[in-house]
């Protein structure tokens, strides 16, 4: 190994110490771009870093970032999610398991609408887990089954993940949007196959709905108010997904549209006010200069790795494992699992995924399956302790009597659903090319 390969591999590690003493990423991320690539190359290296720095700063795609974070945070102070999990509950009352079953829906329809993880957890949290352990729910069950719901929006677009993930692999929004639809949904359909599950197994650890509770709202009377609370955000969801993924607009200005219509939803539900449109201005800024300080920070790492030669030791790595592609892909897999212990996704994107991913391309490796493979593995990043979000903003909104042993009793299903998830992906491409190659793109 030369020099500099070896500058590259102390570069990595570097960063990771900085992160283990508690240096922010940002600042990690930059700090050892810059020293180990003075090392190698001096300041001359660092010419080209103003021309990447504009790249990022105006890339038209990422317009849609801040919107959709807006669109997000708008719905979430609109209290969509309360009603919606009232009506769904009811709805979904009759099974065992039902309620769990009515988060899970709600995940679902929150994270094609909103795609904001931790707004999404305390959420749900808040709303349904005292009332889950009020009704005799398993605790672990009711901890994993929010944690994991709470975390749909990573992959079931608009999802930041994809907009990331588009921008690394160089794909188009839509046609990763395409991709994460079916995926995204199948992860819902195992949630809701291992609650009734666990339901049937233990009946008293998933009670069904009281009685009295359903029969609370008539049938047309719960069908009302469905329609009120069920339809705008379908609209919404439909309105802008749809528009993306049937090449009306572009994901910018279908965000713009959705982060417009998230205004008019709150208004018809008579919760818009100036206070609120300043706290989710301000809410949506904080989100999206952490985003995009870190975009700018990894440049700094990425142009330091890619003039030490990292790019080609990775390379070499891979091309030494038994197996060829295959191995290849596994290995990446399995170690994006492992540094979702400790770090988060995006992170992981413009870290771990700008080492790896050009030794794919140059392979012919499907670039719109590997990146839904990688939007699946990341979204456990937000599940695996020591540091899953999920399991913090869980903890951090839940009652007293919730202890962290049941939080991650409880995730642990759910990871390994995740994981089977990705298995069936892993082995059926089609899951994910299918609709784009549908569609046309």
């Amino acid at each position: 190994m030369s020099p500099n390969e070896w500058l590259a591999i102390g570069m990595i590690l570097g960063f990771f110490v900085l992160l283990t003493v508690g240096m922010p990423v940002g600042i990690g991320i930059a700090l050892a771009g810059f020293v180990f690539g003075m090392l190698g190359f001096g300041e001359t290296l660092f010419n080209l870093l103003p021309a990447r720095i504009y790249g990022v700063v105006t890339k038209y795609e990422f317009l849609a970032i801040p919107l959709f974070i807006f669109m997000g945070v708008m719905l979430e102070r609109s209290r969509v999610a309360e009603q919606m999990l009232d009506v769904v509950g009811v709805l979904a009352g009759r099974l065992r398991g039902g309620m769990a079953l009515a988060i899970v829906i709600v995940g679902v329809l929150l994270g094609a609408s909103t795609g904001i993880v931790g707004a999404t957890v305390v959420t749900l949290t808040l709303l349904t887990l005292p009332v889950l352990l009020r009704r005799g729910y398993n605790k672990g069950l009711a901890c994993g089954t929010i944690c994991a719901s709470g975390t749909l929006g990573q992959i079931i677009p608009p999802s930041l993940v994809l907009i990331l993930l588009a921008d690394i692999t160089a794909q188009s929004v839509g046609t990763l949007f395409a991709a994460a639809m079916l995926p995204g949904l199948l992860l819902a359909a195992l949630y809701c196959l291992y609650i009734l599950g666990f339901a049937h197994l233990y009946p008293e650890s998933a009670p069904p709905l009281p009685v009295e509770e359903r029969r609370a709202l008539p049938g047309l009377a719960l069908l009302r108010r469905a329609v009120w609370v069920l339809f705008p955000p379908l609209l919404l969801i439909f309105g802008v997904l749809g528009s993306i993924i049937g090449g009306l607009a572009a994901p910018t200005e279908a965000a713009a549209v959705g982060a417009f219509i998230s205004i008019l939803i709150a208004a018809l539900y008579g919760r818009l006010t100036i206070a609120m449109l300043r706290e989710v201005s301000q809410m949506t800024t904080r989100i999206s200069a952490m985003i995009f300080f870190i975009l700018i920070a990894a440049q700094v790492f990425a142009l330091s790795f890619r003039g030490l030669r990292g790019e080609g030791m990775v390379a070499d790595m891979f091309a030494f494992l038994p197996g060829g592609i295959t191995t290849a892909v596994i290995f990446m897999m399995v170690l994006l699992f492992i540094l979702g212990f400790f770090l988060e996704w995006v992170e992981i994107s413009y870290i771990a995924l700008p080492l790896f991913l050009p030794f794919f391309m140059s392979a012919g490796v499907d670039p719109v399956w590997l990146a839904i493979l990688i939007s699946l593995n990341l979204q456990t990043s937000f599940l695996t302790p020591p540091f899953g979000w999920a399991l913090f903003f869980l903890k951090g909104a839940a009652p007293p009597g919730v202890a962290t042993s049941d939080i991650y009793r409880g995730v642990i299903p759910f990871i390994g659903i995740q994981i089977v998830a990705l298995v069936i992906l892993f082995a059926w491409p089609p899951l994910a090319t299918w609709l784009p190659q549908a569609i046309g793109w």
